[in-house]
């Protein structure tokens, strides 16, 4: 397995998780709002400030969005590309986002497949306060009570990160779940396994998104680049391990899906996950 090094002092703690409760919701996206905007204020609608959701077919006025890229030689690990910007006529076909706080704010993380009025799929990291929603949409996810992602300064990356945080007492109702993330240099399947087994979760549905030391896939092309922004498009976790599939792009913006080989997908920088435990 690949691994990276980071400027900073690893964390004996190697993954952070929070129990919460995951309420499955149908969030409204409005037209003319700020992606950002649009997010926190659907969740807002129904209650909630923290959540996941799984974006399909959302159209878009403007997409702005960045791909990993190499180290600038600051002495992060690595970095992020130029934005790339879509017009009117965008859509994002599949994605993920997490909603959480940043200095108190509503703030998101998204990791997606869009197109933009060529049809051309891309594949990224959204920037949410730049990117336009082109219609009300509907989208399904999960609400979470009793925990959040908050950001904080990372000192291993250097980056600033989502981590989850307890946030008062879980709602009633919902499904029983655990907010986590994962720190580098350890297999993403490995890790959830663990994570799972040590909260007595015997079977979840893994959501969520993050970056890996290169993709290796169990068939199919490896990705080479040495930091990849991956999304999870399916997911589960049992007694016998974790089996999760992923979309991830590389550096040169070719992106790939398919069932990640088990033992051989290290973190890059951070994956964010949310696990809702089967009822």
């Amino acid at each position: 397995m690949q691994a990276i090094r980071h400027p900073g002092p690893a964390s004996a703690e190697r993954a952070s998780v929070v129990a919460c409760r995951a309420h499955p919701v149908t969030v409204t996206l409005r037209a003319g709002q700020s992606f950002g905007d649009a997010l926190a204020d659907g969740f807002a609608a129904l209650g909630f400030s923290a959540g996941y959701l799984r974006l399909e077919a959302v159209p878009m006025r403007r997409l702005c969005f960045v791909q990993p890229a190499p180290a600038p030689g600051d002495g992060h690990a690595a970095w992020y590309s130029a934005t790339v910007t879509l017009g009117a006529g965008a859509v994002i076909r599949t994605g993920g986002v997490h909603l959480g706080l940043r200095d108190g704010q509503p703030f998101t993380h998204c990791h997606g497949i869009w197109a933009g009025p060529d049809g051309v799929g891309r594949m990224g990291h959204l920037l949410p306060q730049d990117s336009i929603v082109g219609a009300d949409c509907a989208v399904a996810g999960w609400g979470i009570s009793g925990a959040r992602l908050e950001v904080a300064e990372d000192p291993e990356t250097r980056f600033a990160l989502f981590r989850p945080r307890a946030d008062g007492d879980p709602r009633s109702g919902g499904g029983r779940a655990l907010l986590c993330s994962l720190r580098p240099n350890q297999d993403l399947g490995q890790a959830t396994a663990a994570l799972a087994a040590r909260h007595d979760m015997g079977s979840a549905r893994i959501e969520g998104i993050g970056s890996l030391v290169g993709t290796q896939f169990a068939d199919g092309p490896m990705l080479e680049s040495y930091a990849t922004e991956m999304l999870v498009t399916e997911g589960r976790v049992t007694g016998a391990g974790a089996r999760i599939s992923a979309a991830s792009v590389g550096f040169d913006g070719r992106f790939a899906q398919g069932r990640l080989a088990a033992g051989r997908n290290a973190v890059c920088v951070t994956v964010e996950l949310l696990l809702i435990g089967d009822r």
